[in-house]
């Protein structure tokens, strides 16, 4: 390990790069979309392997569950980071990992406590969508949710204000999570965002970063799934 000084917080230079990662998550977006966009903006080697979740009636994870001895994991979920011997799994968890070599954690005490809320914003705006798109009802209840959500929206649409980046001027880990739910929301009612043109401006921005431009113009990239076999709405 290497401390490196930031912003006069000492940070560790934490992931091993003599060797490709190990990135293992479901072949949807999902939780591992905004890992996938942090890898490549990096620009971070990693070999991702894909596990896919069988239809119905049974919507099988045989796959997934016959992978769990061969991966000694401590807490065998997904996704999952493998960095040499180190395994690490939980989605903020590994977020945060990779951030923290990059600097995309917050320079201040301040922008740290703040990143720290703006991730589990982050989560509970993932959370409530995930709650409606698998539900099987959802679509009797997208209604009531699209009105919802518009208020958490506002929220953010209020606190970005006109700064380019969430915590202001420099780019941090939560920006990943926020692009991608903002993202998945207007696959899901194209005019969302509408009402929100610096919500707009910052998916644009987002999308005009050189690493995540060429990553989303690549065969790399899929739009689809979003969520797994079993989702309402994929």
């Amino acid at each position: 390990e290497i401390s490196y000084q930031q912003g006069g917080l000492s940070c560790l230079n934490i992931l091993d790069s003599s060797m490709a990662l190990k990135f293992g998550f479901w072949t949807i977006r999902g939780l591992g979309q905004p890992i996938r966009l942090l890898l490549k903006y990096t620009g971070t080697d990693f070999e991702e392997i894909s596990y896919q979740q069988g239809g119905p009636p049974e919507f099988s994870r045989q796959e997934w569950f016959s992978a769990i001895p061969k991966l000694g994991l401590d807490f065998p979920n997904l996704p999952y980071l493998i960095d040499g011997d180190f395994k690490l799994t939980q989605s903020n968890a590994i977020l945060r990992y990779i951030a923290r070599k990059h600097g995309l954690c917050g320079r201040t005490e301040r922008q740290m406590a703040i990143v720290d809320m703006l991730e589990n914003e982050a989560m509970d705006f993932r959370n409530e969508f995930v709650q409606l798109v698998y539900d099987p009802n959802m679509a009797s209840m997208k209604a009531d949710y699209l009105h919802s959500v518009d208020a958490r929206i506002q929220r953010f649409s209020l606190y970005l204000g006109d700064k380019p980046w969430f915590t202001g001027d420099e780019i941090t880990f939560p920006d990943f999570s926020l692009y991608e739910l903002f993202d998945q929301h207007r696959l899901f009612e194209p005019t969302i965002l509408d009402k929100y043109p610096n919500l707009k401006n910052f998916l644009d921005r987002f999308e005009a970063l050189p690493a995540i431009k060429a990553y989303l113009s690549s065969d790399q990239f899929k739009k689809r799934p979003v969520y797994n076999t079993p989702a309402l709405w994929k």
